[in-house]
């Protein structure tokens, strides 16, 4: 039996053979295919441009403005308090660390100390919340690789989170709990409690989606070696979080810029050096357990005290003239908002960094000469919220 040759040879993608062979565009052996915007795998309404020779993919581009809502010019129509409702609707995973890095770039511009009671609620809460989101990553990327059964269990465990951030937030989603100068309401023992008792039951769970998914050879083998992101690729676009520390570097801004009290717990920064799919997937998973040790320090160490500054900013609040930028550690890498002021009630200009646009922006590069089926694979181990990057 003749032994089949290589869709690519090792010449081809050394070289500019996509340039030569399908650019402007598409030859008479391509196929133009949309993936999305309403592709299940996109998860919003993001659209992924594909040419394909057949099973490989030649040229991906992603698309962008279906859920375009003017999130930075709408910041120039609100004043400081009634814009901070939009940062729920950025990330609608991970809304408390968007709700941060406002309230903290309004703290900055303002010279605001916040009491040390609210600083470790935020941390609390923030965790909690990153929790959630990654537990939400977790069960549908494996629903887009065909499993089902795991998203169950992770809306489960997601459920109690959500419970417990209902009572001091009023709300299960999009949250907008923090204020300048400190948070809207305080916390109890009961809401502590539950909080500690939920990093003991998620460690047991931990271990049950070990064996379940992270140890499966099925899984395994779609994301081994799949997608690999060098970290030379993640400095030209921009990559952070769980897709820069996959590829070795540990970079997060809880350590690398220090904010809040995160400098007085004892946490580690998980790292991969493998660079594919399943490295950044083990990150995540090993970001997990990282957070549940934080929420317990915290809870253990919590101080009593006023929730909020004394003279907070109120709606009509006016801040000095100048400019100020916050960053935060978020479920998909490093969130930052700029806030430039005129001594007016409303931000002058306010620019959103959202970290889900650059670990996007790199697919386009990283889909060369790949399966199509291996796409999904790639796209969910980003961890793409398209709300983020379309705002």
């Amino acid at each position: 039996m003749t032994e089949t040759a290589p869709f690519f040879s090792d010449a081809d993608l050394a070289g500019d053979f996509y340039t030569r062979r399908f650019q402007p565009g598409p030859s008479e052996n391509t196929l133009i295919l949309n993936m999305g915007p309403q592709h299940p795998s996109t998860h919003g309404v993001l659209r992924i441009v594909l040419e394909v020779d057949g099973e490989y993919i030649v040229r991906a581009e992603p698309v962008l403005g279906y859920l375009h809502r003017m999130h930075e010019r709408m910041a120039e129509e609100k004043t400081y308090l009634q814009y901070l409702p939009n940062m729920g609707r950025v990330d609608y995973l991970h809304a408390l660390a968007w709700n941060w890095a406002f309230v903290g770039a309004v703290e900055r511009l303002a010279g605001i100390e916040v009491p040390e009671r609210a600083e470790y609620i935020r941390v609390i809460t923030t965790e909690l919340n990153r929790v959630a989101s990654h537990l939400v990553w977790w069960g549908a990327y494996l629903l887009d690789l065909g499993a089902f059964t795991p998203i169950l269990y992770a809306f489960e465990d997601r459920e109690w989170i959500l419970d417990l951030l209902q009572t001091p937030t009023g709300a299960r989603l999009t949250y907008s709990y923090f204020r300048p100068g400190g948070v809207a309401a305080d916390i109890d023992k009961e809401f502590l409690k539950g909080a500690k008792d939920f990093a003991v039951h998620m460690r047991d769970r931990l271990k049950m989606y070990k064996d379940l998914v992270t140890d499966n050879i099925i899984f395994r083998k779609r994301l081994e070696g799949i997608g690999p992101i060098s970290l030379d690729m993640c400095r030209r676009y921009g990559a952070t979080g769980p897709v820069v520390r996959g590829s070795g570097l540990a970079y997060d801004v809880r350590r690398a810029e220090p904010y809040s009290v995160y400098d007085r717990f004892e946490f580690e920064i998980p790292t991969t050096g493998s660079g594919d799919a399943m490295g950044r997937y083990r990150v995540r998973m090993e970001e997990l357990e990282q957070s549940l040790r934080i929420i317990e320090q915290a809870v253990d160490s919590i101080p009593e005290g006023e929730i909020r500054v004394k003279g907070a900013p109120k709606v009509k609040w006016k801040a000095p003239a100048g400019e100020a930028y916050f960053a935060v550690e978020g479920g998909r890498g490093k969130i930052g908002v700029h806030l430039v002021s005129d001594g007016s009630n409303r931000p002058y200009r306010c620019k959103l960094r959202a970290p889900g646009f650059s670990n996007m922006s790199l697919f386009g590069e990283i889909a060369r000469g790949i399966l199509l089926a291996d796409a999904v694979a790639i796209l969910g181990s980003l961890d793409l919220v398209i709300p983020e990057m379309d705002r």
